[in-house]
């Protein structure tokens, strides 16, 4: 089966610093494209990150704040977020593309076939 779980929302204070985690399971995490998008009330389910066998790319808005990384011996994703801002509070999705690591970096939501539940992240100021 064929699954993505994400974990490591909290409530925070403006200024501080938390990590996300998503664990992978029923497909090679090593080979797939990976990203992490996120979803304010009301607002449009938008790319913060993607890592693909290249490298990394950023959304504008979380660059310098916020670092994706990857352990594929623990089929895990990782999204350290750093001097969070309140306008950083949303759901946040862990998103894969399965043996899709040589493709571009994208931050569209259309270029990804696997879904996590969301964890939520809230910033009070």
């Amino acid at each position: 089966q064929v699954q993505l779980v994400e974990s490591g929302g909290d409530s925070v204070q403006a200024g501080g610093s938390l990590r996300l985690s998503c664990t992978a399971s029923g497909f090679t995490y090593s080979t797939s494209l990976l990203a992490w998008f996120r979803q304010a009330p009301g607002k449009e389910r938008e790319g913060v990150a993607s890592v693909n066998k290249f490298g990394s790319r950023y959304a504008d808005s979380v660059k310098g704040r916020f670092t994706i990384s990857k352990d594929n011996a623990k089929n895990t994703l990782y999204l350290q977020m750093d001097s969070l801002k309140p306008e950083d509070t949303a759901m946040y999705y862990c998103a894969a593309r399965p043996n899709g690591d040589w493709r571009y970096a994208s931050l569209t939501r259309a270029e990804y076939d696997v879904w996590g539940q969301g964890t939520q992240v809230t910033v009070s100021s």
